[in-house]
Order: C-alpha cells, then structure tokens, then sequence
C-alpha cells in the first residue's frame, strides 16, 4: 500500500487555448507545485474543452472574434486585454496582444494524442506559451507539428491526426466529463478527484489545493 504522505496525485486542468485566464492558472499552479518539497507528486494532466465549439476554422485577429461572438467594441476589448497583459507581466509572463483567433478542435485532439504519450501538458505548455508570447499561429498544422517535434512528440504523427477524426470522441467526452464535475467555463482543476476550482486562483490558493489533496481521502462527486 502507498503510504499517504508519498502517494501519486493526479491534477487535471481542463483548459482552452484561447483563455488568458488558462495561461495564467497553469503558471501560478505550477508555481505553487514547484514550492513544495513532495513536487514530483504531483502529475498536471491537460483536458480539453472548448469554449466555443462553434468558432469558425479561419483565423481571426482575436479583438474581431471577440466582437462579433460577444458584441461591445474592438477598443473596450483591447482595453480589458491590456489590464490582463499588466497582469501577466507582473507574473513575470510574456503577453502579446496581436493574436488570432478560431475553433480549437483540432488543437485538443492533439493534446489527446499528446497525453498518450505522457507529454500532454509540455505540449499544450508550448503551445499555449508560444500563443501568448510569441504570437505563434496554432492552427497551422506546420506549426502544431513543429511545436510537437520541440517537446518529443512525432510531427508526422500530428499531421496525420489533424488530417483524420482521430481522438475527437475523447475531446468531446473530456468537456462533458468537466461539466459533469462543476467546470462552467475554464480554467478549471481538479486534483485527485479530491479538491476543485474554477478560474485562476492565486497561488496560495493552489498550494493550499495540493496540500488537501496530497491528505484528502474525500472524493469530487
């Protein structure tokens, strides 16, 4: 039997590309993983969920998307963009705000394959930090693949998935899992099936997380 104080412990992050919440939860999760004696615990699972399943394939500047999906104006868009840039900047995070936008599908059907090979979350992180740093275009197959040769995964691999329907019915079941658990919307986390929240919590929030988790025995209904 594993004692309790060395057990595993498992937390999934369902989680989409384009939230800037996402970006900053899973730095301040892995911040808070990283200040514990016991980090190599804890194993950071990526699931996946849209948040529009209905976004068109074509890219968009992100302010044009959010306009035409949410209404108001690209000006009050960018505004709120730019209090969230302050913040991640005073977390140390790179933020661009020259970004596009579209649906994430084909995006989460290859973090699936990622996670079967145990690299799901170095993946989805070089994504999502390449998205919000670097301006990288994740929705070209070349760059996904490029992204997934950088980490150890198999850009042929990856090709032939976004060419295929591979992995979409573990997409799918990955939200409705999530909404199952509470999630509304994302970043949500839950660890071990023992301790959840919704949005980007601080990080001593999250350390107080982990350390229910790493003692809890209750289970998420």
């Amino acid at each position: 039997m594993v004692e309790q104080a060395t057990r595993p412990v498992v937390i999934e992050m369902w989680s989409d590309l384009g939230c800037p919440w996402c970006y900053i939860a899973k730095h301040r999760l892995r911040t808070a993983i990283g200040r514990r004696p016991d980090a190599d615990r804890f194993t950071v699972v990526m699931r996946s969920f849209e948040l529009n399943p209905a976004a068109p394939k074509q890219p968009e500047a992100v302010e044009e998307a959010f306009v035409r999906t949410h209404g108001g104006t690209a000006a009050h868009f960018m505004a709120a963009e730019r209090r969230i840039q302050a913040m991640a900047r005073e977390e140390g995070l790179k933020f661009t705000l020259d970004r596009l936008s579209a649906n994430t599908f084909d995006l989460h059907r290859v973090v699936q394959y990622a996670n079967d090979e145990g690299l799901g979350l170095e993946f989805f992180s070089a994504v999502q930090d390449g998205f919000f740093a670097d301006a990288l275009d994740p929705y070209a197959p070349d760059a996904l693949a490029g992204v997934a040769g950088s980490v150890g995964l198999d850009g042929r691999r990856v090709r032939a998935i976004l060419a295929s329907g591979e992995y979409a019915d573990r997409v799918r079941a990955d939200r409705t899992e999530g909404v199952e658990l509470g999630a509304t919307g994302v970043p949500f986390v839950v660890l071990d099936r023992r301790v959840a929240a919704p949005g980007a919590q601080p990080v001593p929030v999250y350390g107080r997380m982990l350390e229910r988790a790493a003692g809890s025995s209750e289970r998420v209904s």
